[in-house]
């Protein structure tokens, strides 16, 4: 007799998966345009530009590392609209033209509350997937992080050719404010007030900011995060030597088809299997597309990368969350959720700037082996932290159902 799933398509799973989008496409829109802005709108040097658009991810960072702590102190849903209404009124701060120092404070501020919003709609989507599907879910809910990545630098880029800056202010504060209302409409089941009681302690302590069970897995993600980075702020660059831009324009559809067509099938295999079972071949496949970007003379080896990288890391990254998710009690939910996100965002956000300073010795191609070195060799890593954990219970498991 075939058991009943839990449902996991619900009214409160969709909106907040929604709300994440909007929060999403919002930084990627903006990520791929800001630092034009900057030089023409405020004469901003190329290493300012930089920081324009690397102090967003500092921002996001310093969001997640301080909320994680008081979301559930705060509630669930408050932090959620409290977020976005932040979110949208820092976007408004945009039509303020001062100097490049304001943008720079402008851009800090808007990723905070983006820190913010996301730890608090990444922990509310942790609580209303059923735990049984708890792997498919994320996998499911980490799909928004992947539209959001393809369909932001495609708008950005088409506006930034058709409109005015302006105009792409406006788009995103109207993106925020439909979050924003569509975030009221999420129920969230909050902690009781013994459950909150757990969360006071004396002075400072790191655990109060990080989650110690999620730290390990997180350290993996910060890994991979980092190999991954040098393929989201280079792959034009590279595109422009190898003479591939046309193709390269595709890569990131590539990569979210890829995705979007495999999370469904891994995140019920990690739910029915185990990680293990996603986690190994993702390693291999985020590898080989590296390796394979490396060696990119057309434009069908580059868009093939995109897609092994897609399997590859785009898979791990919602597999780690959940790992991370999966190992932490209830109420420290919101610790291991931003702990995540923090390894995630500080792989992606200080990759660029480490890398950078390789490319000149190294050259693109090399930089992406070494890339592919380090993403295989990363494989000992998650064996030491969780796999070989989650093997042994495995283990024990199968030989107590023989009995």
């Amino acid at each position: 007799m075939r058991s009943t799933k839990e449902k996991l398509w619900t009214k409160d799973f969709i909106t907040i998966s929604s709300v994440n989008f909007f929060l999403t496409l919002v930084f990627y829109l903006l990520m791929v345009t800001i630092a034009v802005y900057a030089v023409e709108a405020h004469h901003a040097t190329a290493s300012q530009a930089g920081l324009v658009t690397g102090i967003f991810i500092i921002g996001t960072l310093v969001g997640r590392l301080f909320i994680g702590k008081y979301i559930d102190r705060i509630g669930r849903k408050k932090t959620l609209i409290i977020g976005l209404l932040l979110f949208s009124l820092s976007t408004s701060l945009y039509f303020i033209e001062i100097d490049v120092n304001f943008l720079l404070i402008t851009r800090f501020i808007h990723g905070l509350t983006l820190g913010m919003a996301s730890t608090a709609s990444g922990t509310i989507v942790a609580s209303v997937i059923p735990q049984t599907r708890k792997g498919e879910g994320i996998g499911y809910f980490s799909m928004s992080n992947t539209l959001a990545t393809a369909i932001g630098p495609f708008i950005g880029m088409l506006m930034s050719q058709y409109t005015t800056f302006h105009t792409i202010f406006i788009f995103c504060l109207v993106l925020g404010i439909i979050g924003l209302l569509i975030g009221f409409t999420v129920n969230v089941k909050e902690l009781t007030e013994d459950e909150k009681a757990q969360f006071q302690s004396s002075g400072f302590q790191l655990a109060s900011f990080i989650e110690p069970k999620a730290l390990p897995i997180a350290l993996v993600t910060l890994t991979v995060a980092f190999c991954y980075s040098s393929v989201l702020s280079f792959i034009n660059f590279y595109a422009i030597e190898k003479d591939l831009v046309n193709a390269a324009s595709f890569f990131f559809f590539v990569y979210a088809i890829a995705v979007l067509l495999s999370r469904p099938f891994t995140g019920r295999l990690m739910d029915s299997k185990g990680a293990n079972y996603v986690m190994y071949p993702a390693f291999i496949l985020f590898g080989a597309g590296l390796f394979l970007l490396s060696n990119s003379s057309n434009g069908v080896m580059l868009l093939v990368a995109g897609a092994l990288i897609g399997l590859g890391f785009g898979n791990m990254q919602s597999c780690t969350q959940a790992i991370a998710v999966k190992l932490t009690p209830p109420h420290r939910m919101g610790l291991a959720t931003s702990t995540f996100f923090i390894f995630l965002d500080g792989g992606l956000g200080f990759g660029p700037y480490l890398l950078g300073l390789l490319i000149p010795i190294t050259g693109y191609s090399m930089l992406y082996i070494y890339m592919g070195v380090v993403a295989i060799a990363s494989i000992i890593l998650y064996f030491l932290v969780y796999g070989r954990i989650e093997h042994k219970e495995s283990k024990q498991a199968h030989q107590t159902a023989s009995m």
